[in-house]
Formats: C-alpha cells, structure tokens, sequence
C-alpha cells in the first residue's frame, strides 16, 4: 500500500510497530453498512464517539456499530454528572478527524477513552481507520499499546 494512503491512525500505529491489519469498503456510512460491506460481525465493529462532559473534559467511547450510546452510562464511566455528543462541526478541530472517519488512534489529544466491554470477547475489533471507507483491525492487547482505555457497560439495554 502506498505510503500516502496512509491514515494519521495508521502512521501511528506503524510508528510505534503495533500489528493490525487495513480493511477498505466504499459505498457504506453507517456503520452497521460498513460491518456488512467488509463482511464482519456488526459486534465486532465499533464506532468512534466523541463527547464533552459538564466539567468541560473531552471523552472517546467506542461502541459496537449496531448499539447507541447511553450517555447516562457513559458519564458514570468516566465520574461525569453527564456527557453530551460533540457537535460534527467541532470534531475536526477537536481531533483532526471528520465525522465518520473519526479514529480512537492519532488523534490531536490524547482524550480519556471507554471501550464497550464487549469488545474483550472478541480477538480482534474494527474501528475506524481514521478516513471513510478505512477501518483498522487489532487487538484489545495492541489496541493499549497506543491508547489507554478502561473497559465498561456503554450501550442502552434493548427493550425486549
């Protein structure tokens, strides 16, 4: 692959000598389409979620493509009173990402990063290679490697 079809998250990672593997897709946004354009357990792909907390901190929540965020869960996470989605337009100032090519990896600021503890049944997850239509796949293990992130109960409980 040619070097300028690298992402921040991938240089990142490359930098640092973390192993994970690149997948591309075209004609897909949301994220339960990418799950199923790259062939893959929507479980198992995560979508990247920037907040802002009351006390005014930057919060990254990775959750699995198919669920929706719980803010009142995600707050509790990270011992905020409550967490709201940042609006699109700040995003890329904010992380240097746009929205729905927003990478936990390479960020500008490290922000502190909550992971749906679903992801530790799996050997590997998705997330977002930092571009639409790249996604990168890597171990928790790995994962930790470059960020650090704490492991909790993110997504609204589906009525039965």
């Amino acid at each position: 692959m040619a070097k300028d079809n690298k992402t921040n998250a991938m240089r990142k990672l490359d930098s640092l000598k973390v192993p994970y593997k690149e997948h591309y897709y075209s004609d897909a946004v949301a994220g339960v389409e990418v799950a199923n354009a790259l062939g893959e357990n929507v479980e198992q792909v995560f979508k990247t979620l920037v907040t802002v907390g009351k006390s005014g901190n930057h919060y990254v929540f990775l959750v699995p493509v198919a669920e929706e965020l719980d803010l009142k869960k995600a707050a509790a996470a990270v011992g905020e009173k409550s967490v709201a989605m940042v609006k699109s337009k700040e995003l890329l100032p904010l992380t240097g990402y746009i929205h729905g090519g927003c990478s936990p990896v390479g960020m500008k600021k490290l922000f502190r990063t909550t992971i749906h503890e679903s992801a530790q049944n799996f050997d590997t997850i998705f997330c977002s290679g930092g571009k639409i239509g790249f996604q990168i796949q890597l171990s928790l293990d790995d994962l930790a490697k470059v960020i650090p992130f704490s492991l909790a109960d993110l997504v609204r409980n589906q009525q039965a």
